[in-house]
């Protein structure tokens, strides 16, 4: 008989904070641990074992994106806010404000680092590039519009 009660707690495991790059007012980017919104649990399908979900996109794209070993990216921004899942391999997301992180598999973070305003040595939204040995395997949602644009730490929890 498939599960399909809305009780309890997602297991142990399950996400609960990702990164957040954004943009201060001074234009700076940023990174904030942030914790995720409250999952639901429901079937996807009747009949079906309900499992846990948090609903990211409604309107907006998804796709794969590999950095080859050696990557990286000169300073820039995120054109559009996205959510950046890393499958497998690695890559560091450096701000403006020096903070750097390194994601690996099963991690993810939120690009949001637009508008940022040029430091006097050239750097802006965010240096990044992949790290290790093996190529970085990374699947992005992105959403159609500006809905995410401007999203502070916590606006998805």
């Amino acid at each position: 008989m498939s599960d399909t009660s809305s009780t309890g707690a997602p297991p142990s495991g399950t996400p609960t904070a990702y990164w957040h790059l954004w943009t201060d007012d001074g234009g700076i980017s940023r990174q904030d641990l942030t914790p995720l919104g409250a999952m639901t649990r429901a079937a996807l399908n009747p009949g079906v074992a309900s499992q846990w979900n948090l609903d990211l996109v409604a309107d907006g794209n998804a796709f794969l994106t590999v950095l080859p070993v050696g990557w990286l990216g000169e300073w820039h921004e995120n054109t559009v806010p996205k959510w950046i899942f890393v499958l497998s391999g690695s890559w560091f997301v450096k701000s403006m404000d020096g903070h750097r992180q390194v994601f690996g598999p099963g991690s993810f973070s939120f690009g949001g680092d637009q508008d940022t305003v040029p430091t006097a040595d050239g750097r802006f939204g965010h240096l990044s590039g992949q790290v290790g040995d093996e190529p970085c395997v990374q699947l992005i949602l992105q959403r159609n519009g500006d809905g995410w644009r401007g999203a502070r730490p916590g606006a998805f929890s």
